[in-house]
């Protein structure tokens, strides 16, 4: 079951969302305070935020540009400021979809669905996200604080999952790195990398022993 947040202030709008949601198989799970909301986010995994924007304490604009400096969540606007400037603003401050109040419930779950498609497309391997156009991978809806040659090597990893890579052909395929030292260079960046992914275990990626590393 896809969990599903919702920071909606009208808590007879966010129950009437959140029964037709549950129909459609969403769990929702729905935050009156934005910043709980917020915390909640980065604390738990969410597949998709419904974000009001006339919300107590904080603007829903400043809440979205709050999460998007540490989550990709994708973001639903829903609310009743349905001028041009506030869609303006919402799009380019990270949101994926604006849906202007008053809406059939139905509009909302296609709009979801399109969202989530689109989102599904672009999931490459147990969580990982990969931003080409902002150079950021998250995990979980969590971004991870990677060096550029950080994210070119993972992003190698995560879009060849399975694949046996040497340490030159990494190489090959990180323009931030140098030939010397090369060995080194990429065991210490692997080694950073697996710290910053939470892989102590080694579950992600692997070491082929004489050859290189995968992703796995």
């Amino acid at each position: 079951m896809q969990k599903i947040i919702m920071i909606e202030d009208d808590e007879e709008i966010a129950e009437l969302l959140a029964l037709y949601l549950q129909q459609f198989g969403f769990q929702i799970e729905n935050y009156i305070n934005p910043n709980i909301g917020i915390e909640k986010i980065r604390d738990s995994n969410f597949e998709l935020l419904i974000l009001d924007l006339s919300l107590p304490n904080l603007d829903g604009l400043e809440v979205l540009k709050i999460i998007r400096e540490f989550s990709d969540i994708p973001i639903i606007i829903s609310s009743a400021r349905g001028s041009v400037s506030d869609k303006v603003k919402g799009l380019n401050s990270g949101a994926d979809d604006y849906l202007p109040k008053p809406y059939e419930p139905i509009e909302l779950i296609a709009r979801v669905k399109a969202v989530l498609k689109r989102v599904t497309k672009t999931k490459i391997h147990q969580g990982f996200f990969i931003n080409k156009e902002r150079l950021e991978i998250s995990k979980n809806g969590k971004i991870l604080e990677l060096t550029k040659a950080e994210f070119e090597i993972l992003k190698l990893f995560v879009e060849n999952q399975g694949k046996i890579f040497s340490r030159d052909q990494i190489l090959e395929n990180t323009s931030s790195m140098e030939w010397s030292s090369v060995d080194r260079s990429v065991d210490v960046l692997i080694s950073r990398i697996r710290n910053k992914i939470g892989d102590s275990d080694k579950n992600y990626i692997k070491s082929v022993r004489g050859f290189g590393y995968k992703f796995i």
